[in-house]
């Protein structure tokens, strides 16, 4: 029995790295609505209500790009050491139509009373808002964020995997980690 070619060593199919980070504020979280389409062409994640965050570029870390994303887009310049990981969410052919894989690396940050006056109302994305994270569950999320979100907003870092079909979560297994220290 012959071994078929790894579809992402031939580049059949690639992974796109990515972060997602939920800056807190007491007990509120930054959230960005999908509103704004700064390409011209049909954003993915239209409508959608999500935490900040984007694609690693070449040569930068998870935590820099996690970094970075809250500048580009709530304007707050946060040092490294106020994100705090949360994990690793895996979603395979999250874009189909792309051969695309995404690996999402989960991140909180809290920032304080006089930050979160700064930050910014809009960015090209779409626009921010302070939302109470008992609230949380009634925006319109990807349905597989409300696998985890709750966990991630309350620190209890996780992994996992969730899988999509037309838009629609097909399965999913996520895991709680266990913080040592």
């Amino acid at each position: 029995m012959s071994k078929s070619p790894n579809a992402f060593e031939t580049g059949g199919r690639k992974v796109i790295p990515a972060v997602l980070v939920y800056l807190t504020q007491g007990d509120r979280v930054l959230m960005i609505h999908r509103n704004t389409d700064p390409t011209g062409k049909a954003d993915f994640h239209s409508g959608k209500w999500n935490g900040l965050g984007g694609k690693l570029e070449a040569d930068e870390s998870a935590l820099l790009a996690a970094q970075r994303e809250i500048f580009e887009e709530s304007g707050l310049n946060l040092p490294e050491e106020r994100f705090y990981s949360q994990g690793v969410i895996h979603f395979p052919n999250f874009k189909p139509q792309k051969s695309e894989d995404w690996m999402v690396f989960l991140f909180t940050a809290e920032c304080s009373d006089a930050e979160a006056q700064q930050i910014q109302a809009q960015c090209a994305e779409g626009s921010l808002h302070w939302v109470s994270m008992s609230d949380v569950l009634r925006l319109n999320l990807w349905p597989g964020d409300r696998l985890f979100i709750q966990d991630v907003l309350a620190k209890r870092p996780l992994t996992g995997t969730i899988w999509y079909q037309s838009g629609e979560v097909e399965r999913s297994w996520i895991q709680s980690l266990v913080r040592l220290g």
